[in-house]
């Protein structure tokens, strides 16, 4: 009976570390790998460097962005951090009220 009380604190620390670290970042992975898979052309993302761009084509892993007008670069689709919302008056944004 001792020993199971002994190894009951370290069970306890053992759940809580569990609960705390280990699945919180399971499920910004799994947020991540979603986001990265949703990605279409035409999207407006931010790579995780913090440069932004307009997604051209998607092949497999890759992913082609247009950063300026006329300027592509290839990176890889673990790249992209998020996917911008479109600025109001932009080419392409729809404005507030459209349906």
């Amino acid at each position: 009976m001792n020993d199971l009380a002994a190894l009951l604190p370290l069970v306890a620390i053992l759940a809580l570390f569990w609960f705390m670290v280990v699945r919180p970042q399971q499920r910004r992975q799994r947020e991540v790998t979603a986001l990265q898979n949703s990605i279409e052309v035409g999207q407006r993302v931010m790579m995780s460097s913090g440069v932004y761009g307009t997604v051209v084509s998607l092949v497999d892993d890759r992913a082609r962005l247009e950063i300026a007008p006329g300027t592509t670069i290839e990176i890889a689709r673990a790249a992209i951090a998020r996917v911008d919302s479109p600025v109001v008056g932009e080419p392409g944004a729809a404005e507030p009220g459209d349906a």
